[in-house]
């Protein structure tokens, strides 16, 4: 996707071979600044902090950081270490623990002296790889957008509503749930994003109004409340979102809020996508409730951090002292909610039968 009209990537290998640059979210929207990752705690700290987050972007910094591992220690013990180390900074998206169970595969069976190289050509594969399925995401999501124009009065734009961020800056390119949008609006379809505010963190309000207005897609921003005051206006044509994993009969955990989207256009006959590269499939979960939903740092709940007029960045407290608060990373919407899936391969229901109709190896090693 486009920054000021040119082309970028979230995460990508340095020119030096050995270290790994990111765009640390964290400073947006308001401040472009890129950080390097020089060793397996950089990436570490970079996915628990949030400076990378989107389960597809979480998977691919996960692979480079076993890369960054194995290049100060190509040992058996130090890859387990580092595996277990990635593993514990986020726990609900289900494409970092595929990321690093692909780069343990990839590498077990080699000399250590063979690792580095094949462990930075495997990281830089999966990076490739997500591009490419979140543009095939793009192309089956498309046709959706254009059933609704070519539903729509005259030339009326398609009004869509997202919910947190899952654009280009939640994966490598592109998006999950975005990446429909940015074919549509390519395509020179008409549309107009409703973004939602999406508290705590505001990754709607900072990350999706800022890309979306990089890329020259209209939107306006929301607050997180008023997505079911729309939908109940007739404003909203269509919601498309995210997840950080779905279970193998079609639940979704995506950022909190998103369950009660999904109430809201399902009470007034909105139809509600889930846009997900496989990767975010959990085939051994037949329930959502059996999602871990991740609880982070309370803070983020009581205080909101935000930049003055005059560029100095600020934090300050929303809740009494003293009153407790409780943060609640994700939330699980149940398959009879969502209309349809998008993936790389399809559009399918939510269901087991759904997924395994265009992922049926997946029938044949077990999974059914």
């Amino acid at each position: 996707m486009n920054v000021a009209g040119r082309p970028m990537r979230t995460i990508w290998l340095a020119g030096d071979g050995r270290t790994v640059e990111i765009i640390d979210q964290t400073r947006l929207p308001h401040e472009l600044v890129i950080v390097r990752l020089r060793t397996l705690n950089d990436a570490a700290r970079a996915i628990r902090d949030m400076q990378v987050r989107g389960a597809p972007l979480i998977g691919a910094t996960a692979a480079y950081g076993m890369a960054l591992a194995v290049g100060e220690d190509p040992s058996d013990d130090a890859i387990e270490r580092a595996a277990a180390t990635l593993a514990a900074t986020r726990p609900t998206a289900v494409n970092l623990a595929w990321a690093l169970a692909e780069m343990r595969c990839t590498l077990a069976p080699l000399h250590p002296r063979e690792r580095f190289a094949a462990a930075r050509k495997r990281a830089g594969a999966i990076a490739d790889e997500d591009v490419a399925i979140n543009r095939a995401i793009g192309e089956h999501g498309l046709a959706l957008i254009w059933a609704a124009f070519v539903a729509k009065p005259g030339e009326a734009a398609v009004q869509i509503l997202t919910h947190c961020n899952a654009g280009w800056l939640a994966a490598v390119d592109w998006g999950t749930a975005l990446a429909p949008v940015y074919r549509a609006h390519n395509a020179g379809i008409p549309l107009h994003l409703w973004v939602d505010e999406t508290r705590p963190r505001n990754q709607g309000a900072s990350l999706t109004a800022w890309e979306l207005g990089q890329h020259g897609v209209p939107h306006t921003v929301i607050a997180d409340n008023a997505g079911g005051h729309l939908m109940r206006r007739g404003d909203v044509d269509l919601c498309i979102v995210g997840t950080d994993r779905t279970t193998a009969t079609g639940d979704v955990a995506n950022k909190i809020g998103t369950y009660l989207k999904a109430l809201a256009a399902h009470d007034n006959g909105v139809p509600f996508y889930v846009a997900l590269p496989s990767p975010t499939i959990d085939w051994t979960l037949d329930d959502g409730d059996k999602i871990p939903i991740e609880r982070r740092d309370p803070r983020e709940v009581s205080h909101i951090a935000g930049w003055r007029d005059d560029g100095e960045r600020v934090e300050v407290r929303l809740t009494p002292t003293g009153s407790p608060a409780a943060n609640f990373a994700f939330d699980v919407t149940p398959a009879r909610l969502v209309t349809a899936l998008v993936t790389e391969r399809g559009v399918c229901p939510a269901s087991r039968d759904g997924l395994l109709g265009l992922f049926p190896e997946r029938r044949r090693n077990g999974a059914a």
